[in-house]
């Protein structure tokens, strides 16, 4: 689910996001989603293609995450499930890396998918929800190589649609904490296309829809295990290009004291 940060500690409600409003989009600051989400209708199948991009561990010293999918649902306030398809590139704490494709019905937990995935790959994935009926589907354009899976899901959520990087989450000790996002440079999508429950294919900046850009900034704040031993960062998008079709997302390494602000709450 994405976690928003609040624009004041004085802020009650989780939409009241360092945002402003303009009349195509809207602009957000979330700690662990970067990209793009669009709302203003139900949604059947959500569809993206990416570049795999190569993870920098050699100067980490903690593990790090980072997470690229497309996925349906979770971006409301009230949202209770995500369905989501990707892959991952992360750093382990020790200058290696390790890449993996996977794909998660919120709320259960992420499952590994057996599709091997390399840096530079051309990665297509698409989630398609019929009913109860969740199917997820990733490929390695590169290799040729693909994972399909239609599984059921009791309350599946089409209220958006999604094309993320994301900082991943684990379930600590003192609950569920983002992992410090993985320096992975730039990665690129494109074909980035949703379809509507009533079966209109459109792009992500389309007219029927309302859009969300949303930049990822970490915090340096909180108690939590992974707080002290990693600088925070941000993930940027560009503007949409190519029909509203593309993006990229580009990480960047801020100093402590340019995070800011109190962490964000899981929803």
């Amino acid at each position: 689910m994405r976690t928003l940060l609040a624009a004041t500690a004085a802020a009650v409600a989780l939409a009241a996001v360092w945002a402003t409003t303009a009349p195509a989009a809207t602009t957000a600051v979330s700690s662990n989603w970067a990209g793009y989400a669009v709302t203003g209708s139900t949604y059947s199948k959500v569809t993206g293609t990416w570049v795999q991009p190569t993870a920098s561990c050699t100067s980490v010293s903690s593990t790090t995450a980072s997470a690229f999918w497309v996925g349906l649902g979770g971006d409301s306030t009230s949202s209770t499930a995500l369905e989501q398809v990707g892959t991952e590139a992360d750093c382990n704490g020790d200058g290696t890396v390790s890449y993996s494709a996977w794909y998660e019905l919120v709320p259960d937990a992420a499952v590994k998918v057996p599709l091997a995935v390399s840096p530079g790959n051309t990665i297509s994935a698409t989630v398609v929800v019929e009913a109860t009926k969740v199917t997820v589907q990733i490929r390695n354009v590169t290799t040729g190589a693909s994972f399909r899976k239609t599984l059921t899901m009791s309350n599946p959520d089409t209220s958006s649609a999604e094309w993320i990087a994301e900082a991943p989450s684990v379930e600590t000790r003192f609950g569920m904490e983002t992992l410090p996002l993985t320096d992975f440079g730039t990665v690129k999508f494109t074909n980035a296309v949703a379809t509507s429950t009533a079966g209109v294919t459109s792009s992500v900046s389309s007219a029927r829809r309302q859009v969300e850009k949303l930049t990822l900034v970490s915090t340096s704040s909180g108690d939590g295990r992974f707080a002290a031993f990693t600088a925070p960062a941000t993930a940027v998008p560009s503007a949409l290009g190519s029909g509203g079709k593309s993006f990229s997302v580009t990480w960047k390494q801020l100093s402590s004291s340019a995070a800011g602000g109190p962490p964000g709450r899981f929803f």
